[in-house]
């Protein structure tokens, strides 16, 4: 059995680590609390019987928590990388912060706002990481959660820290196993101060006037003990005595300096926002010979690139070579058509998700050589375009469409349209999307209205669309049928009063009435409940569970309706639930989807009570004329009257609303045309099964079996005049023997082109002359779901052949939104299907929809709708106030909405450019189902095009006007270990980039670019390189070395620039076109059509490589964290690096450059075994371990006041002891258990750990501090 040593101090991080890794162990160890008797470290492991001993509590770890499981080469490197995190770049810092609060460790105010700016990098970079994902590694905790969570267990159980990976620590710590070694963990809820130490080694003076030792140690001067207040109180005003001298000192000294004369200060350029003033026409290549300005500016950034792409033709299939789209192109198709946006519309966060997401798989496609297409469209939108005209017309001319008649409204929608409709394209165009507008299609072009009567006729005569009479879902305002999708569930707790359109007063809704219905010839009677009490007036029946024992005995028998002459059935339904309420149900066939079923069932009369405007009708006197819901309270009223009213109470539910109209939706019987939907559905459903439509993510197949397995008909009627009028006549015979027909009745209905074809028709079927024959076409228009569903084929001009339904029919990729997966995708596959016998399709790609911040739905009521471009181009606060006052919200809203908008965005939303929103939704865009969009991260995006700005700059500087890139990209063979690193990464990231576009895997594309630019290419190699690079002339050999590391240079900025370019389209052109070409007269005039980046190009990676130079950057995290902690920020100290053999002291000699170029050393030198071999290592250095392999040594000695430091450490340790004797001889007293509440113990005891922590560290490094001396 395995033995783990561990500390029994609570704090103790790494040992918590080890016990947290334990737990996930096949096979505990057996725990010993304190050191190994042979190594004195914690923790430590004994390996079973053959006594091997594992120390670092990485290697401690990953033996327990990997012992026995599977090995994932890609996962454990990643895990690796994690170890190495949290103990070279979390750890030290957080120990930095921390301890000087727990008094293990003098504090200097100046190291200790470095290290805070460290910690809030450092946590940065981790919640960046942590937000597109549950956990650090894989969908599982892992040990990188393990080994972060501990590194990070002190600043959050001692400070208060505010970053959003607080959930991501609280699902860790929560965890079983965590839970079984740490207990419950309380997060810090209040900023702990830090006080600093004075430097000075005397006692603290007030008005010249030492403080003794007495005053100092917690005893006033009649030595009874100070309250904390008192101590609080003294520590203050010692605090601000200190900053006074200080201040005083600084004075004196600045009095004694000679005066000098005063520089005059450069005037501060505001830098956040510049334009492109050079005159550009519209189509006209931008100006890319002048000057970079300073900093990036999305205006300037922007400005004319779009015209001039699509002046090129550079988003048109036909671009290149290709003489016509049909010729055959040996790396493929890419074929995608818009999600039609409503015509009405104006763009929304969903939208810029949308087509971010298109627009980069678009552009990643073309870049790859494939013939591409991104065909864009608008949807008409029949009810959304028909609201706005009308209260146009009403606001501007006081006319209803009525007064118009039908032709002269549809002219006003058409002007309408020509007008407005085209302002969400000019928006998509902002937003860079590479469509081509070419070929740009409206739903009610003529193609495409062809198209639609076509696919209406092929199915009405096939059977598939029928006439038949249903419930629908009834906008009385709109006086129209509305789709599911454009009904709002609005949930109630109980009860509330709403408004309704067309009534002064607010409606009560969320609460159930009860009444009784008398048994027909008795006094007995039935209780029943409803939400709807109107609704009694067109009961027909009502209903009761057949196994329920309390109505056995009314079998047969019927019930009286107090108001109408009639008697009710009482019906025996399994749909009853016996145990809710009375178990006995009110049945109106004609006014609930329920109660229609169970009507169909028992063959109940289907009394309908309302017409298309909501008032009451074949209903009796005086209820008869009335509004629906004024109706209500006289129901209620007369049931009171009749004595059959028994309660009413409160009642959670939800009421169906109008989208468009802010109406409550009714169901209500109509005679509409339905499409038979099961076959096409088994044949969707069977197309997923067998794998021919893939829907990604896999999550939503649920959904789609689930919808596609128990679809209803679809209605398809809607009670407008704007849209595609169903090419559907209703016939009449003017022949005697033939019978008059009913509505309902498909044998008297036609479908036709022409009305001279629909006639000929009826002609045929009733075997009369087309004379006798007369035609009334149906007033309606088809719903606008159907126009979309055959979207996909009749912008190609189905059903007439073309070149390009040849060619681009069917499509590649859907992408859409989940939540419109039934409503369009799921109908356009069935049509897809149906009419051309083809899938539209190979895949469905659905994204996540859009929250705000704080994972509320955007609605405008909450003032959480942003407008993209708002975050694109900035807004002030007051912007968006008068945004809210332009929105049809009531007074009330406007108010909460202000107030929404004042807590979110205090100052505004920033100027983000369209580069950092289009990265920042592809960076959300993890698979799940919601996206909590935080407008400060997008802020941040645009801080990361300044570094990429400023970046490219530095190169270019670094190039020099006469450099010139190598015809091809390949190595040399003379790449210093630097170049043949950056170069490994850069192809890590093609790989990353290229299998993340393939898998739709958006965030780990993003991740790999941005780590690529930020923390390799920038913080790393252009940092490392700058002593090559300012070689210009000398040595032939240093300025081969200096052409060779511009030449990888150069390489990373090109190739980086074209893997970003799907992305951030603007910047990178910008960018792309400053630098020089390998083939000038040869090569692509945009960076939009150049090849993008493959591995069978860029296979130079090598984990080997990788890993060493891992290692380098543990050694340089390690050597800076050392100077951070002896605040060595401009002093330049040596260096020993204590090696274990000889390969390493090997590699470090290979890296020595990077190492000293990057940890800011005056020299690195490599010591193997115990310093013998190579020249000891000197006295007086700070020494931290950075691997397994190495141990740094960083000589301070004359480089820091080492006596200074002694001093205020001893001073330190006398006041701790002072402590943990009040504190010990306080908790031995006889009575101290009895009196002292359990809590206060708690504490005390836990200050008495902490105190003895404190004191073991401040002797040791005052022992550290002595040897240096």
């Amino acid at each position: 059995m395995d033995t783990l040593y561990v500390s029994p101090h609570p704090d103790d991080f790494r040992s918590l680590q080890a016990l947290i890794a334990a737990e996930y162990s096949p096979s505990r160890p057996h725990i010993v609390h304190g050191d190994h008797p042979e190594t004195k470290s914690r923790p430590a492991l004994v390996v079973g019987s053959s006594g091997s001993v594992l120390t670092e509590v990485s290697a401690v770890s990953w033996y327990l928590s990997h012992r026995g499981k599977d090995s994932d080469a890609k996962a454990d490197s990643q895990v690796w990388q994690w170890l190495s995190f949290a103990e070279n770049e979390l750890t030290p810092v957080a120990c930095g912060i921390v301890f000087p609060l727990l008094g293990a460790m003098a504090v200097d105010k100046q190291v200790q706002q470095n290290l805070w700016m460290q910690l809030k990098r450092v946590l940065g970079a981790l919640d960046q990481t942590l937000k597109p994902r549950t956990y650090l590694v894989g969908e599982k905790i892992s040990l990188a959660d393990i080994a972060v969570a501990m590194a990070v267990l002190l600043p959050f159980k001692y400070l208060k820290l505010v970053f959003s990976l607080v959930l991501w620590f609280l699902t860790c710590i929560n965890q079983p196993q965590f839970a079984k070694v740490l207990g419950k963990v309380t997060l810090c809820e209040k900023m702990v101060p830090i006080s600093t130490i004075a430097n000075s080694t005397s006692s603290p003076t007030v008005n010249g006037t030492a403080i003794n030792d007495t005053a100092m140690n917690g005893k006033a001067v009649d030595g009874k003990p100070k309250t904390e207040a008192q101590l609080k109180k003294e520590a203050k005003k010692r605090e601000k005595m200190e900053k006074f001298q200080l201040k005083k000192e600084m004075e004196e000294k600045k009095k004694q300096e000679p005066k000098t004369e005063k520089k005059t200060k450069p005037e501060k350029k505001d830098l956040g926002v510049i334009t492109y003033n050079i005159p550009t026409l519209p189509g006209e290549k931008k100006d890319v010979l002048s000057p970079l300005p300073d900093s990036y500016s999305p205006q300037y950034v922007e400005a004319a690139w779009y015209s001039w792409w699509e002046k090129q033709g550079f988003f048109k299939p036909e671009y290149g070579v290709r003489k016509c789209v049909s010729e055959p192109n040996p790396r493929g198709i890419f074929m995608m058509c818009i999600p039609p946006p409503n015509v009405t519309g104006s763009l929304h966060l969903g939208h810029a998700l949308t087509n971010a997401i298109q627009d980069c798989l678009t552009r990643w496609h073309r870049m790859r050589g494939e013939t591409t297409l991104w065909n864009p469209g608008c949807d008409h939108a029949g009810i959304a375009t028909q609201v706005v005209v009308e209260k146009k017309l009403m606001r501007e001319r006081g006319l209803s469409r009525h007064d118009l008649g039908r032709a002269n409204f549809i002219q006003e929608v058409w002007k309408w349209k020509n007008e407005k409709g085209d302002r969400i394209y000019h928006q998509l165009k902002k937003l860079g999307s590479s469509l081509d507008w070419d070929r740009a299609c409206f739903t009610m072009d003529p193609k495409l209205s062809y198209a639609v009567q076509e696919a209406f006729i092929r199915l009405h005569e096939e059977g598939v669309i029928y006439r038949s009479k249903r419930l629908v879902n009834w906008s009385c305002t709109l006086n129209s049928a509305i789709s599911d999708i454009e009904v709002d569930k609005k949930e109630l707790i109980g009860r509330t009063l709403m408004p309704v359109p067309g009534y002064k007063e607010k409606v009560e809704f969320g609460v159930l009435v009860s009444f009784a219905y008398k048994i027909e010839g008795t006094d007995e009677e039935v209780i029943v409940a409803t939400t709807r009490i109107e609704t009694m007036l067109g009961d027909t029946a009502v209903a009761v569970h057949p196994l329920d024992p309390r109505y056995q005995h009314l079998k047969e028998k019927k019930v009286v309706h107090p108001f109408c002459d009639r008697t009710m059935p009482i019906v025996f339904d399994e749909f009853v639930d016996m145990n809710f309420g009375t178990g006995a149900v009110k049945i109106t066939p004609a006014h609930d989807h329920n109660d229609y079923e169970v009507g169909v069932r028992h063959n109940l009369a289907f009394i309908n009570i309302l017409d298309e405007n909501g008032y009451l009708i074949n209903v009796p006197p005086p209820f008869l004329g009335t509004k629906r819901f004024e109706a209500r309270n006289a129901v209620l009223q007369a049931l009171k009257d009749k004595g059959l009213f028994k309660e009413v109470k409160d009642n959670p539910m939800v009421v169906p609303v109008c989208s468009r109209s802010k109406d409550i939706v009714e169901p209500l019987l109509k005679p509409q045309w339905y499409v038979d939907c099961t076959d096409m559905a088994r044949q969707a459903a069977d197309a997923v099964r067998e794998g021919r439509l893939k829907i990604i993510p896999d999550h939503h197949l649920k959904t789609w079996f689930n919808w596609m397995d128990n679809i209803r008909d679809w209605c398809i009627s809607r009670q407008l005049w704007w849209g595609h009028r169903i090419p559907a006549y209703f016939i009449t015979v003017n022949d005697p023997s033939v019978k008059p027909g009913e509505d309902t009745d498909d044998k008297y209905w036609v479908s036709g082109r022409t009305e001279e074809e629909a006639r000929d028709k009826a002609a045929k079927r009733f075997g009369v002359s087309a004379e006798k024959i007369s035609l009334r076409q149906d007033e309606d228009v088809l719903d606008t779901w159907f126009s979309s569903g055959i979207f996909p084929f009749s912008i190609f001009g189905w059903p007439n052949e073309s070149e390009d339904l040849r060619v681009f029919y069917p499509g590649t990729l859907l992408e859409t939104g989940y939540d419109i997966l039934f409503f369009w995708v799921a109908r356009m596959v069935m049509m897809g299907i149906k009419l051309t016998g083809q899938l539209p399709f190979k895949e469905v790609y659905l994204h996540a929809v859009v929250r705000d911040a704080h994972g509320r739905k955007m609605s405008k009521s909450l003032g959480n709708v942003i407008d993209p471009l708002d975050v694109i181009t900035g807004i002030s606060l007051e912007g968006l106030h008068a945004q809210l006052k332009d929105s049809n919200l009531d007074p009330v809203e406007t108010e909460r909405a202000e107030q929404g908008q004042k807590s979110d965005y205090p100052n505004g939303i920033p100027e983000c450019g369209t580069d950092a929103l289009r990265f920042a939704l592809c960076a959300y865009t993890s698979q799940g189902r919601d996206i909590n969009l935080d407008v400060n991260r997008i802020l941040g995006y645009r801080h990361f095009c300044n570094k990429l700005w400023n970046a490219v700059k530095f190169a270019m500087k670094a190039l020099g006007d006469k450099f010139v890139p190598a015809e091809k990209t390949q190595l040399s063979g003379e790449e210093s270990v630097a170049d043949r690193w950056i170069l490994s990464r850069l192809c890590a990231a093609v790989s990353s980039c290229g299998t993340g576009f393939e898998a739709y895997d958006f965030p780990s594309i993003t991740t790999a670019i941005y780590n690529f630019w930020l923390y390799e290419l920038c913080d790393v190699y252009l940092e490392s390189v700058k002593p090559v690079l300012s070689q210009l002339d000398g040595e032939s050999a240093m300025h081969q070395e200096a052409s060779i590391c511009r030449q990888t240079l150069y390489t990373c900025l090109e190739v980086g620039l074209r893997l970003l370019s799907p992305i951030m389209p603007f910047v990178t052109e910008e960018l792309f076109q400053r630098l020089p070409r390998r083939q000038p007269y040869n090569s692509p005039p945009s960076i939009s059509v150049t090849p993008y980046p493959e591995t069978s190009e860029f296979c130079w990676h090598s984990v080997e490589v990788d890993r060493q130079m891992e290692f380098v950057m543990t050694v340089v995290r390690t050597i800076r964290s050392l100077r951070a902690d002896y605040n060595l920020t401009k002093t330049r100290a040596d260096c020993y690096l204590q090696c274990i053999d000889s390969d390493t002291a090997a590699l470090v000699e290979k890296y020595s450059l990077q190492l000293q170029t990057l940890s800011y050393s005056k020299s690195i030198h490599a010591v193997t075994g115990e310093g013998g071999e190579k020249g000891a290592i000197p006295e007086g250095c700070a020494v931290a371990i950075a691997s397994d392999r190495c141990t740094v040594h960083l000589l301070l000695k004359g480089l820091i006041d080492t006596e200074k430091e002694v001093a205020k450490l001893t001073s330190k340790q006398a006041e701790l002891e002072k402590q943990m004797e009040r504190l010990t001889e306080k908790m031995q007293k006889t009575d101290y258990k009895e009196k002292v509440p359990a809590k206060v113990q708690e504490q005390d005891a836990d200050k008495l750990r902490q105190s003895q922590i404190e004191l073991h560290k401040v002797k040791e490094a005052i022992d550290n501090f002595k040897k240096m001396m």
